[in-house]
């Protein structure tokens, strides 16, 4: 289990050094432009959600539902 864990660590965890090498900026830069385009995606995605229940809303107050023969 040490071994695997020494390999996932000296792999895996080292991506943001290796990119951050490959486009010659320091890796907390880098981590900290992840860390921001989390939360911008995630506003973006959330942004959306709050667009399309206003537009569902202002739907549901502007179109009146006829009534059927089946109600009278």
């Amino acid at each position: 289990m040490e071994k695997l864990r020494t390999v996932f660590e000296s792999n895996g965890f080292e991506v943001v050094s290796r990119i951050s090498e490959k486009l010659g900026m320091s890796a907390s830069r880098l981590r900290i432009l992840f860390i921001y385009l989390s939360f911008v995606t995630l506003g973006a995605f959330f942004a959306v959600y709050l667009v399309i229940a206003f537009f569902l809303w202002i739907k549901d107050n502007l179109i009146t539902k006829r009534p059927s023969v089946f109600d009278l």
